[in-house]
């Protein structure tokens, strides 16, 4: 290449983008040779400072177009695939509260059992709270949003302890204060063996981190001893007024202990926490024990400290208050291996003395949770506190997350990656077409722009690094002549090569979006008056459409709030439940009779108030679903669904929902994709008053959902039906070719037929209607 500098032709710089393919060659030889041997620079000499604006910008378009055309790619894809994040609570959490947390996003749930090993969740019990609309009540009890709502700004809540008076339970629990983003201790409480909770407030609030709020009584007095690591001390509380104010006691240790509980056990009182403060300790792996003769201290080591320094996932660090079951003494503690707070162990303690400690690992018989981060706990549940009650039943409560620590810069770290990726191979093809011809300009490079003193030019030949880095420069900008004879971009093979790289462009673009702007992905149910609930999902289908069925299944089985499908099946042989997906009970009702009735026969084994009609061949998210439910349980006298009609006209005809929005208002809710009440609606339909609609139905196979829309609106005066709009909806059977009407004309006419009759026999819909956009949520645009 010679001894001159490469890249340098007058006082002109390197540029790096060109339009056309073809490089700035400079005038003559010598210090104007270009970087591939041939006579071409990455920019050109003298010409560049008449060619600077046109290639710069040349390049700056072809960059630009590439990212427009991927980036509106993708943002077609989050439009697709995202739905919108909806509010999720009654007038909406305070600004303050449940900010996305890099900590996750924890939540308290209660479990009944006959003893600590035998914990189910409360949906299980069937506990009814008509009240607040939840039938039965669900987990979780207490989220950030209901703390947030009662006025304490809350990101989340977790390390749950109980403590009951009388027939008042009390629940303190950390909760990350959204101002300070420190712990603080709240408290809640139950006057109905937990099935609701009222947060009473922040109970101790200091300047320094607060979590794990081990509660007890010892001689009539009751005791808080909360984890205070980074104050370095483990310091014990006094409540002076009870449960809302507390006062220090005293400093048990000088120790910065996480999460340490207290166990009286052989006539000893024994403290067990974990310290990670000291050199060569394993975080979330150490354990240590000390001992007393009073709850109160003065604490002496016990002999084998420390007990445990081994692995995270373990179990070594605690996960709620150690207690005892027909005699055994159990230990609780927390599995970190794949991340903080994976799951909880627990421990049968075999051997506690002040020289001696042993335990074996026991089942706590706790069912996994299946629904993923569509579960609110899902991920990862790491803290669970058991209380006997007076009647002999057991109850618990255990927090639960549905993001890993670290979720959120996780994703967007991803994100940032792929946008990387993307930026690389826009530079591929750019390179590839000619668009791009050099890769480092020169005059990035140290001492290649401007005018050259021989001064400059010796003190380059002896300097070793700046040499270096200008031969590197010209080896990198070789490359796009290089590349460009390998794969030739108006061959087949170089075509391919083209597409590919756009293919993953796009594919990496979508990826990116989905880190940074998609969420944790959990659709997650929606609280009403600060409960949750579950519903029974309700399709009716037959053989020849088991395609639908085993997709359907599948999808709504990983909805938050689905506790059971039901499928009604008309005609043919059902398949075996094994060939269905589902995570939770699908159970198959076998009909004798091929009717449409059969959609809403009483069923007394449904275990819910609220059921989902959905037809197999409807695909909608899962969120469309819950908002639905929320809609409807806030309305339970009402058919809530996401297909509108306007019923009107003389005759009255029958119209899709286009006719509805046209004239602004909609009568009728299809019961294809509805939420009723079991009992109201299921009786009703039953009823001998009904029975002339049912014949009718029976005689032309349709017509089933208008009838149950004309006997609402006979059973009140008031609104009886309610839209939500779904974010999208897709038919299956389009693609399974078993739809069951395949005529939309004869379909419509038939059911306009219906109505003709229905209004003869019950109330005129056509006296009815309700706009569109009447809800504040605007869930019925």
């Amino acid at each position: 290449m010679g001894s001159t500098p490469i890249g340098v032709g007058g006082s002109g710089t390197a540029s790096n983008f060109v339009v056309d393919g073809s490089t700035g060659a400079t005038s003559g030889g010598g210090v104007g040779g270009g970087v591939n041997g041939s006579g071409k620079s990455c920019g050109g000499g003298w010409k560049w400072q008449q060619r600077h604006l046109r290639l710069v910008s040349s390049g700056f378009v072809f960059f630009l177009g590439c990212f427009v055309l991927l980036g509106s790619i993708a943002t077609l894809y989050a439009w697709l695939a995202f739905t919108p994040q909806y509010v999720r609570t009654d007038g909406g959490v305070s600004s303050l509260g449940c900010q996305e947390d890099n900590e996750g996003s924890w939540s308290i749930g209660v479990f009944y059992g006959d003893s600590p090993f035998s914990l189910k969740p409360i949906e299980t019990a069937n506990v009814w709270r008509n009240e607040t609309a939840a039938w039965p009540v669900a987990n979780p009890v207490i989220t950030c949003a209901s703390v947030s709502n009662a006025g304490f700004p809350s990101n989340f809540v977790a390390d749950p302890f109980l403590f009951a008076q009388g027939d008042i339970i009390y629940l303190f629990y950390e909760t990350k204060n959204s101002v300070s983003l420190q712990g603080d201790i709240g408290v809640a409480k139950s006057v109905d063996n937990g099935a609701t909770w009222q947060p009473l407030g922040v109970a101790l609030n200091e300047k320094w981190h607060l979590s794990f709020p081990f509660v007890f009584e010892h001689l009539g007095k009751i005791y808080m001893m909360p984890e205070s690591s980074r104050k370095g001390e483990v310091r014990l509380y006094q409540a002076v007024n009870f449960p809302l104010k507390w006062e220090l006691d005293r400093v048990m240790l000088k120790k910065p202990l996480v999460d340490s509980v207290i166990i009286n056990h052989n006539g000893m009182y024994w403290l067990l926490g974990s310290d990670h403060s000291g050199l060569g300790t394993k975080r979330n792996g150490h354990l240590a024990i000390w001992y007393s003769s009073s709850p109160l201290g003065p604490w002496r080591p016990h002999k084998r400290n420390p007990i445990y320094n081994v692995d995270k996932s373990f179990g070594a660090r605690n996960g709620g208050r150690p207690f005892f079951h027909e005699g055994s003494l159990y230990r609780i503690g927390q599995d970190c291996g794949e991340t903080y707070g994976k799951k909880i162990r627990v421990f049968k303690v075999e051997v506690l003395t002040k020289d001696r400690y042993k335990e074996v690992e026991v089942s706590l018989g706790f069912e996994e949770p299946v629904k993923r981060r569509n579960a609110w706990n899902g991920i990862r549940y790491h803290h669970v506190d058991a209380l006997k009650l007076s009647s002999g039943q057991w109850i618990g409560v255990m927090d639960g997350d549905r993001v890993p620590s670290g979720d959120s810069v996780h994703r967007f770290l991803l994100g940032c990656v792929a946008f990387a990726v993307v930026a690389v191979l826009v530079l591929l093809l750019g390179l590839l077409l000619g668009a791009v011809n050099c890769i480092v300009p020169m005059n990035w490079c140290i001492y290649t722009s401007g005018k050259r003193s021989d001064a400059i030019l010796t003190w380059e030949k002896s300097n070793l690094f700046s040499s270096k880095v200008r031969r590197f420069c010209s080896r990198v900008n070789r490359a796009p002549s290089i590349l460009r004879s390998w794969v030739k971009s108006n061959t087949c093979t170089g075509r391919l090569v083209l597409a590919i790289l756009f293919v993953f462009g796009v594919a990496l673009m979508c990826t990116a979006v989905k880190y940074i702007y998609g969420g944790n992905g959990a659709q997650e149910a929606y609280p009403f008056r600060d409960h949750y609930s579950q519903f029974t999902l309700l399709t009716m289908t037959y053989d020849a459409r088991l395609w639908n069925l085993k997709m359907y299944v599948k999808h709504y089985s990983r909805c938050s709030s689905v506790r059971e499908i039901v499928v009604v099946w008309n005609k043919g042989t059902p398949p075996k439940l094994s060939d269905l997906d589902s995570v939770v009970p699908v159970r198959f009702r076998i009909e004798e009779k091929n009717s449409l009735n059969n959609r809403f026969k009483l069923d007394p084994l449904i275990k819910t108030r609220a059921v989902l009609e959905l037809d197999d061949d409807i695909m909608m998210t899962c969120d469309d679903v819950e908002r639905g439910f929320k809609v409807w349980r806030q309305h339970p006298d009402r058919i809530v669904g996401f297909y509108p009609r306007l019923v009107n006209g003389n005759p009255l005809q029958y119209r899709a929902e286009k006719y509805a929005r046209t004239h602004k208002g909609y009568n009728m809710i299809l019961t294809g994709a509805a939420f009723i009440d079991s009992q109201f609606a299921f009786q009703m339909y039953w009823s001998a008053a009904a029975k002339p609609g049912r014949d009718m139905v029976d005689k032309i196979f349709n017509c089933e959902d208008v009838l149950l829309n004309f006997l609402y609106a006979n059973a009140s005066s008031s609104q009886t039906v309610e839209y939500v709009r779904p974010a999208w909806a897709i038919d299956t059977s389009k693609f399974s070719g078993a739809a069951i009407s395949k005529n939309t004309q004869v379909h419509y006419q038939l059911r306009s037929d219906c109505l003709n009759e229905f209004s003869k026999l019950y109330a005129n819909l056509a006296a009815r209607k309700w706009g569109f956009d009447g809800r504040k949520d605007g869930w019925d645009l």
